[in-house]
């Protein structure tokens, strides 16, 4: 037994798990069935569970507020700036961005609401008459839509692998990816290798895997926070991380890649076994945007108003369940 086993054991940690799986919080308590606990998708509880993810708590939440034909923002564009803008900002409150929470909780485009956003994407930004497209966009924005749009359902659409394409064409010579053009990776940009892992194994490529080992290399070469002076946000823990990285982030992808075994992944999970509490739960430390000095894509981080999920500084559901989930593949895996 190593020094992880009583963390990924849910017979020793019955009540850590009853709390994620109280009914408040339907996305919780599903994914806590099915990747902590091994329940199939036909299992009774299973699908009652997704059955009430749109209904009740956290994805409720954002979809109260949705619109009628799909969007948050006020109404359609009127002209070409408002068409740029549309579904993206402003950063955190629009279409986009919730979209993407609502994909990490499980819904997909069987569910009415999100059929209406994944066709909006698909109108507005992945469409190659549109004035601001996702193709060939930022590693960031391409991947982030592509893990959205597959965990819609819409993995095999051509507009969707032609982002998948983007990321391989995208990727540099080290491994890693990165938002500016002729520069070397960057641990900052995460969203590739975590559209990666969205995929269903059976639909990548070789030449995916091959992006994927790479990528993955990048990153545990690098401990998973080891790049330049140290960056004390990626040392907390948010939710939702839009195009932020933190270490849970890093742990979350890596571990769903299949890397769970390997030996550079201890320091990172040494640091999360520290922040967790004598309860067994997780604090969310921060909203985003959390930013440290020497960072510079919101300079007045004023101005952006955070999603907020879960209130920071207290004991947080979703960050609980993505660190169980992280040391229960880091078990398996060894």
């Amino acid at each position: 037994m190593n020094e992880y086993s009583k963390s990924v054991r849910p017979d020793e940690d019955a009540r850590i798990i009853q709390w994620l799986l109280e009914g408040d919080q339907p996305a919780a308590r599903y994914y806590t069935l099915v990747d902590l606990l091994g329940r199939k998708d036909d299992d009774p509880e299973v699908r009652s569970a997704r059955s009430r993810i749109a209904r009740v708590g956290w994805a409720y939440d954002q979809l109260r507020q949705q619109g009628s034909k799909g969007f948050w923002e006020a109404h359609e564009p009127k002209n070409v700036r408002e068409w740029v803008d549309f579904l993206y900002f402003p950063p955190f409150l629009s279409t986009n961005w919730r979209a993407l929470v609502l994909s990490d909780f499980g819904l997909d485009a069987t569910n009415s609401r999100i059929k209406k956003i994944a066709d909006l994407i698909f109108e507005y930004k992945l469409r190659r008459g549109s004035p601001f497209n996702f193709f060939y966009e930022e590693a960031c924005i391409s991947a982030n839509t592509a893990r959205m749009m597959t965990r819609f359902g819409h993995a095999d659409d051509i507009r969707v692998r032609k982002l998948y394409d983007w990321l391989l064409e995208d990727q540099r010579e080290d491994g890693g990816w990165n938002c500016s053009q002729d520069t070397p990776g960057s641990l900052d940009v995460w969203e590739p290798l975590a559209a990666f892992a969205a995929l269903p194994k059976a639909k990548r490529s070789p030449k995916m895997e091959r992006g994927i080992s790479m990528g993955a290399e990048f990153y545990l070469e690098r401990k998973l926070f080891e790049e330049g002076r140290p960056y004390a946000p990626w040392l907390r823990l948010h939710y939702p991380n839009h195009y932020f990285y933190d270490i849970l982030v890093g742990l979350d992808v890596l571990t769903q890649l299949g890397f769970g075994g390997d030996r550079r992944l201890q320091p990172a999970l040494k640091i999360l076994m520290e922040k967790r509490r004598s309860d067994g739960s997780w604090l969310m430390d921060r909203s985003h945007p959390d930013v440290g000095p020497g960072m510079t894509v919101h300079p007045d981080k004023r101005k952006i108003k955070p999603l907020v999920i879960e209130e920071p500084g207290r004991p947080s559901k979703w960050i609980t369940l993505k660190a169980l989930r992280v040391l229960k593949r880091v078990e398996e895996a060894r």
